[in-house]
């Protein structure tokens, strides 16, 4: 089992990097990202400390944790940029932070961060027509959370989905232990919010041809 979207104190998080990751082994998942939130005021130092971290991390320990970062609450056109940046220092797994409607989210981030080098839109809200359109041209991952607040536009993100075709993705964005939710639970929120049995199948195929790509 897989989840993409975990913070640690290098931001807002309460937890070590380590014990994230031990916490998800103990649930049961084989591969998490950590996603640190950053902009151009910690980007570098986020991602040095995340690669040192996960380059550390033992290769028999039962759980692979790859490194990433969520690029939130910028400026619309700084997303393209920090992207690059990004991938430069070598991060593997691009969140943007996307227009939930719990926080006061700039306007047009979901569509610049779209035209950005992302992996995964978060919690994109009432994402329009135009957007979904083009997070499935340019097969970028939409997140269906469990997070509380963030979750409440799920049943829409999987309407535009379907309806356009975009991939979807099941995150915790997970940010203190109890954030941390079992496989099982994970992937109830996608049936609570309308995912069949075979778009849950569908969703870590998709995940998992993702995942296979990163690690060439």
């Amino acid at each position: 089992m897989y989840n993409l979207h975990s913070h640690t104190f290098l931001s807002d998080g309460d937890l070590l990097p380590s014990e994230v990751a031990v916490r998800y082994q103990n649930k049961g998942y084989r591969i998490i990202a950590i996603t640190d939130h950053a902009d151009y005021s910690n980007i570098k130092q986020i991602a040095k400390s995340i690669i040192e971290f996960c380059h550390r991390w033992p290769k028999n320990s039962g759980i692979k944790v790859l490194p990433g970062v969520e690029l939130t609450h910028l400026p619309p056109e700084q997303f393209k940029p920090l992207a690059a940046l990004a991938r430069k220092e070598g991060i593997k797994i691009i969140i943007a932070h996307g227009e939930t409607p719990v926080e006061p989210v700039a306007k047009g981030t979901n569509r610049f961060s779209l035209l950005a080098d992302i992996d995964i839109l978060a919690h994109p809200g009432l994402i329009s027509d135009a957007d979904a359109k083009l997070a499935a041209k340019r097969g970028i991952f939409l997140e269906i959370t469990s997070r509380h607040g963030h979750r409440q536009t799920n049943v829409h993100v999987v309407k535009q989905a379907r309806k356009f075709g975009a991939k979807l993705i099941l995150n915790n964005d997970s940010h203190s232990p109890q954030d941390i939710i079992s496989p099982q639970k994970l992937i109830q929120a996608g049936k609570d919010c309308g995912l069949t049995q075979s778009e849950i199948i569908k969703i870590y195929h998709n995940l998992k041809e993702f995942l296979a790509r990163k690690e060439r």
